[in-house]
């Protein structure tokens, strides 16, 4: 019976003994959950830190969407022996040939259309241009020629034409074009265009040149 009773006391001792290394471990075990729980949400927020950087960087240069630019390099007439007044009287039509480019600064390509033309003669309306259509590849630079026809009936309304061509042999035109497209930039980035493009010149009868172009674009998003 004595031998029993000293027994017991062992048995409890290593009960106890056991369920403390239980426990140990089990705290163990979760302190290394907790640590795997907060570098995963670590990573996570890093991850989405890293995108979110990335979002800014992209939206600031590549999404963001620049300033097409229109420039007008050349303006010839087709046929300069038709610029008399008896053939203005007759009816006869004078073509100018503009030659246009399209520079598209951004990432993707700048589809433009329903451009016009209009050109003025002391502030009246002489003739209307056709259309100028397109697609600007990214960093690119697009020619077009834009043919405009000046209507004899409309320059013949103008007072001073005679004496312009007669005793100047000058004539001071102007031009007004406007040109509305829009930019895609991954289907995520859409934006309208609209440019509208103002020039002004003095063309020479003597030696069959413009002199003064003089242009200024606007635009509009």
């Amino acid at each position: 019976m004595a031998e029993q009773e000293q027994i017991k006391p062992l048995a409890s001792v290593a009960s106890q003994a056991g369920s403390d290394v239980d426990e140990e471990a089990l705290s163990r075990q979760l302190n290394l959950k907790q640590r795997k729980y907060i570098q995963c949400c670590g990573c996570i927020s890093a991850i989405l830190l890293i995108q979110a950087v990335v979002v800014l960087v992209l939206f600031f240069t590549v999404f963001r969407i620049q300033d097409p630019m229109i420039r007008l390099n050349a303006i010839t007439i087709q046929n300069p022996e038709s610029l008399t007044i008896e053939n203005f009287r007759r009816g006869v039509n004078v073509t100018l040939l503009a030659d246009v480019s399209v520079k598209n600064p951004n990432a993707a390509a700048f589809k433009f259309h329903n451009s016009t033309t209009v050109i003025y003669y002391r502030g009246r309306v002489v003739g209307e241009g056709s259309n100028l259509q397109g697609k600007a590849k990214a960093r690119r630079t697009l020619r077009r020629n834009v043919t405009v026809e000046i209507v004899p009936e409309k320059i013949m309304g103008v007072s001073s034409l005679e004496s312009d061509i007669i005793t100047y042999r000058a004539l001071n035109i102007s031009s007004y074009t406007r040109i509305s497209g829009r930019v895609k930039i991954m289907n995520i980035v859409k934006k309208k265009v609209v440019v509208e493009f103002n020039c002004s010149m003095t063309y020479r009868i003597l030696n069959g040149e413009f002199h003064g172009n003089m242009c200024r674009p606007e635009l509009h998003f």
